[in-house]
């Protein structure tokens, strides 16, 4: 229900006092149920079963040890900062796992435990299944019995058993921590031990594949008639074309034209420079030792002869015999000169028929060659897929030896930190846990009692209620008078009761767009609410301030106005409509010091009200009224149970609707409603009566101050 604040008040502040006044009402039905919750607490704690709690430590790190180094042993990458959480986690989901509750169950052997049934409070007699149903059992009590927490900030998870038997809790968490670890070094050798497996299928599978491959190598160099001189299985393709013999006989053949080019332009440049100079003039002949030493003898014959001249007669046989050995040198040096020539010129042939030889040959190579590098093709797909086949072997046979040297030799990245010891004091029951939970549990059933109760209580207790539960507008708050007489509490015009009145006057004076109405009609759902005293009030009130009133004792059935103001009503309302008479013989002049107002009584008892009521007769009343007061006050029936308040209200310029504080429920108040509004009246708001602020609940009203309306209230209350 959405509460709408007074004036000057946030929600908040209304909303809490709305709680605030729930609590105060109904405070000894939250006090009994938190005591009730209480109590159950204490039961509960006193009849529990004391329970202990066994807890052990371990460390869970990124990362293992390496045993072996890092050449050896396989690491799993350590997760980043942003996934350290979720590692943890992991491992505690682990802890939490039935795998690991099975390992422990196994260990110890707990399934044809009967010990460890009777410390988790389970008879022995119960204990009738089969080997598996005891074992399915026994893994749930772990499982249900066990809490992992991860201390915050660290990588230290704690494991907790509770039982009633404290060695057996200590014994369990033990188990938990060392099957924990156990776990983690058989996952990994399993792991280890698949890879070994899958590896060693990949090893032979890779070996049959490097075997197939070599042979279909060599199977098709033995087909095409390709000859290797070195490794086929070789880096690069110039090396494995260089293997062959044919490509080898290119080489050697090409190696041996240049030389042979080399020869015969030497030979070529020798015989040109001998061929194009004298037989005496080119250096090849004049180098030779021959030639030299022919020119030498001849020089010293010369040299004889030319002594011989000198000495003898021109025929003298001396000179003879020297000229003919001049000339026989002359001959031999230019034979030896012609055959140096002529060697010169067979070197230079000669070296010319081996260069176009070795040219032939070298064209038979190379097409040999080009013929071989067409049947290399093949031959190198086939070459470079044996080599990828050996990359491959060689590879998985590396990583084989060394998953066989790892194998079994690992360590784990969990440790022990602190066994459990076995616990001296139980951890359950708790009698302060327990009061605790029993005191938060007693606080919200209370909560919601009061909400309950709250909103399926329908009775108007505070001015707030009128708003809320009912939806007009509230004309005034009627303290309850300290004496209970309003009346007399009114002759006093300092009281609260007199003030709350005249605020109420105040409204009622601006209730529609054009004032204060002039025929106002007060009624109220049920009897004995206030409607008879607001309707003097409201006389009285505007008395004082030069409104000249007419009060109308309506009420027919139960009329009450004329002993209340101690006046006769043998004439009044009942004699107008049913004669003719002058409406002033029946008006009775009400004397309340300075405010007089007059009275029209209601008069005998009729037969039957309603139709009085219900006739032109009232309206025409009603209307001579209105032009001779400045307003008149209807003191109507109630309306529950009663047509005559629904018919008044109709023919009134306004409607006040007098409500009790702490009597009026907003079911009878909204069906009073529906039936006034049936008749589509003019309903102006409600005043609530009899109102007591220091009642509990009411205390966290707006309206709740004792003194609220009072100017004499006490120096203490002012403050």
């Amino acid at each position: 229900m959405t509460r709408v604040p007074v004036t000057g008040e946030t929600a908040l502040s209304s909303a809490l006092r709305h709680v605030l006044a729930a609590i105060r009402r109904n405070l000894w039905l939250a006090l009994a149920i938190v005591g009730a919750a209480l109590a159950l607490a204490i039961v509960a704690t006193m009849l529990d079963t004391p329970r202990y709690a066994a807890t052990s430590s371990v460390q869970i790190n990124d990362q293992s040890d390496e045993v072996l180094g890092a050449d050896f042993e396989t690491q799993i990458a350590p997760p980043s900062d942003w996934d350290t959480e979720r590692f943890l986690n992991t491992q505690l989901d682990v802890l939490r796992s039935r795998a690991l509750a099975e390992r422990v169950a196994d260990a110890l052997s707990l399934a044809n435990d009967e010990r460890f049934f009777a410390s988790l409070e389970i008879p022995t007699s119960q204990v009738t299944g089969t080997d598996a149903q005891n074992r399915a059992w026994v893994i749930s009590l772990l499982r249900d019995n066990m809490d992992v927490e991860l201390r915050r900030s660290t990588r230290i998870a704690l494991i907790t058993f509770t039982s009633t038997d404290p060695e057996m809790s200590a014994r369990v968490a033990n188990a938990f921590a060392e099957e924990f670890i156990q776990q983690t070094l058989q996952r990994r050798f399993d792991s280890s031990s698949y890879a070994r497996n899958f590896v060693s299928e990949q090893l032979d599978e890779a070996r049959q594949n490097l075997e197939e491959s070599e042979e279909a190598l060599n199977a098709y160099a033995r087909n095409v008639g390709l000859l290797r001189t070195r490794d086929a299985i070789s880096p690069t393709g110039q090396e494995i074309e260089a293997g062959t013999v044919t490509s080898t006989t290119l080489l050697q053949y090409n190696q041996a034209v240049i030389r042979a080019r080399e020869a015969r332009i030497a030979a070529e440049s020798r015989w040109d420079a001998v061929r194009n100079s004298g037989l005496l003039s080119s250096q090849p002949v004049l180098s030779n030792l021959t030639v030299q030493s022919l020119m030498t003898k001849r020089a010293e014959q010369e040299s004889q002869l030319q002594a011989a001249r000198d000495r003898y007669l021109p025929n003298h046989p001396a000179i003879a015999r020297l000229e003919a050995d001049i000339a026989g040198l002359d001959n031999q040096i230019e034979r030896t000169a012609n055959s140096v020539r002529q060697s010169i010129r067979a070197e230079y042939e000669a070296a010319a028929n081996a260069e176009r030889r070795l040219e032939n040959q070298l064209s038979q190579a190379r097409g040999a060659t080009l013929a071989e590098q067409d049947q290399s093709v093949r031959y190198n797909v086939l070459a470079r897929e044996a080599d990828t086949a050996r990359s491959i072997y060689d590879g998985l046979l590396q990583r084989y030896r060394e998953l066989n040297a790892s194998a079994g030799i690992t360590s784990s990245n969990i440790a022990i930190i602190d066994r459990a010891e076995v616990p001296s004091t139980q951890s359950s029951p708790s009698l302060t846990r327990n009061l605790a939970i029993g005191l938060l549990i007693g606080l919200a059933l209370a909560g919601l009692a009061i909400f309950l109760r709250d909103q399926l209580d329908d009775v108007i207790h505070i001015p707030e209620d009128i708003e809320d539960k009912l939806g007009l507008p509230l004309l005034g708050v009627i303290p309850r008078a300290s004496d209970g007489d309003a009346l007399e509490a009114m002759e006093n015009p300092k009281s609260s009761v007199t003030e709350a009145y005249n605020s109420m006057r105040g409204a009622m004076l601006y209730s529609t767009p054009q004032g204060l109405p002039k025929v106002i009609a007060v009624t109220s759902a049920q009897a004995s609410e206030g409607k008879s005293t607001t309707s003097i009030a409201m006389a009285t009130g505007f008395a004082r301030i030069g409104i000249s009133p007419l009060l109308i004792d309506a009420d027919l059935r139960r009329s009450s106005l004329h002993r209340t103001l101690g006046v006769a009503g043998d004439r009044g309302v009942t004699d107008l409509l049913t004669s003719q008479d002058d409406p002033a013989s029946a008006i009775v002049t009400i004397e309340q010091g300075d405010a007089p107002f007059d009275l029209l009584p209601a008069g005998p008892l009729p037969p039957s009200p309603t139709e009085l009521v219900a006739s032109p007769r009232m309206a025409q009343l009603l209307e001579g009224f209105a032009g001779q007061y400045d307003v008149v006050i209807i003191d109507s029936p109630p309306v529950l149970g009663l047509a005559d308040a629904p018919m008044l209200a109709s023919i009134a310029d306004g409607t006040v609707f007098v409500i009790e504080a702490e009597r009026g429920r907003s079911g009878s108040l909204k069906a009073a409603l529906r039936r006034l509004r049936s008749m589509d009246p003019q309903i102006l708001g409600a005043v609530l009566a009899k109102f007591d602020p220091g009642r509990s609940g009411n205390r966290y009203s707006a309206y709740s101050h004792r003194y609220y309306y009072t100017y004499d209230a006490p120096e203490s209350a002012r403050s």
